[in-house]
């Protein structure tokens, strides 16, 4: 068991078991002093039948469940809000200390995505982001991200009604910078990639991230999964102005970061996404596509354009559609792998850049 843990318990605390992976599990197990079998019995319970009562693990002796009723609890998470959008997307408002944490179901015809949230709020400040309206409050702790997918994982086990099919892909594209909460999201990849977790393969988790060069670095090796980088711009004066992270981390440092990355990572299949968001008269007439193309010809990657989402005080305007397929259609022309995002949700402001709260934005607006 980790210090922290320990902890809690020191403090009288109870730990939740949406917060262990595998290794620690079976640490805790030796702490109340049964043996390391113990940790897979429970995490079959916990994350295949999506039992949170201690007493109907069956094949748990009397003595470990009234240990684990003393020193554990798997909490099921508050939902302040579930809305259903006209497209199929559900969008799920989480309560955590008193602030709206986002996620959305995005069920598609052979697939169905969940995206999560890794804080509440966002530091980075990305002028055309409505998350980074909120300000930052702090990182979601392993268990507060975790129940993100095991609620939803849940509620797909026991009632078919609004969630009829299974997640597949899991993205890091919802509130906050995931590499800025690189313990925690560590801990979570374990548990997500984990036979007796959610069992998720690498090859179908994304991670998307404005470019945190220290964290991309401690990935190299660590951590492999499907990366996505929100670029958003052909240059660094552009992306200077849309994403003040590059005044300290530029394009150039975090392509060679990328390259490096990609030298190891299998889950990537040799190329990474690239992100980019198309706002009008910034970053889509034609010269920004050829800068683009000539800034990204030595990466091995795929372009993915997101037509801008409006929120409220914002001052920019999304690409004409006209644009955006002139765009893509040079890159393409470029040898570019190119795609242009589907705007789900926009209906119920599920869309990407959209992710705020409905509480949150009350406070906002007030």
């Amino acid at each position: 068991m980790d210090k922290k843990s320990l902890f809690k318990l020191q403090k009288n605390k109870k730990i939740n078991l949406l917060s262990l992976n595998f290794k620690k599990m079976q640490n805790f197990c030796l702490f109340l002093g049964e043996k390391k079998f113990r940790a897979q019995q429970i995490m079959h319970w916990i994350y295949k039948k999506f039992c949170k009562n201690f007493d109907d693990m069956i094949n748990l002796n009397f003595s470990c469940k009234e240990k684990l009723k003393k020193y554990a609890v798997i909490k099921s998470p508050i939902i302040k809000f579930q809305e259903l959008s006209k497209d199929g997307t559900i969008k799920l408002g989480f309560l955590f200390n008193k602030k709206i944490v986002e996620t959305l179901y995005i069920p598609d015809k052979k697939r169905v995505t969940l995206c999560i949230s890794s804080q509440i709020g966002c530091p980075l400040k990305c002028t055309f982001c409505a998350t980074g309206t909120l300000g930052f409050t702090r990182n979601l702790f392993v268990e507060e991200i975790i129940v993100q997918v095991w609620y939803i994982m849940k509620k797909n086990y026991f009632e078919k009604e609004f969630f009829k099919k299974k997640i597949t892909n899991i993205v890091f594209m919802g509130m906050g910078e995931p590499l800025l909460n690189f313990k925690n999201i560590k801990t979570v990849l374990k548990i997500l990639t984990h036979k007796y977790g959610g069992n998720f393969s690498k090859h179908k988790i994304t991670l998307s991230t404005s470019g945190i060069i220290p964290a991309l670095k401690n990935m190299i090796k660590k951590i492999d999964i499907s990366l996505a980088i929100s670029l958003h711009a052909p240059n660094d004066k552009i992306r200077n102005f849309l994403m003040p992270i590059n005044k300290k981390y530029n394009i150039r440092n975090l392509l060679n970061v990328i390259k490096k990355y990609l030298e190891y990572s299998k889950a990537n299949r040799n190329r990474v996404t690239i992100e980019y968001v198309m706002l009008k008269d910034i970053n889509d007439q034609k010269e920004h596509a050829l800068e683009l193309s000539k800034l990204l010809h030595n990466i091995s990657c795929k372009i993915n354009l997101i037509p801008w989402n409006i929120f409220p005080f914002s001052s920019y305007a999304s690409s004409p559609m006209e644009n955006i397929i002139n765009f893509s259609k040079i890159l393409i022309k470029k040898g570019f792998i190119t795609t242009i995002r589907k705007n789900r949700g926009s209906d119920i402001n599920a869309s990407c850049g959209q992710l705020v709260g409905k509480n949150n934005l009350k406070n906002i607006l007030n």
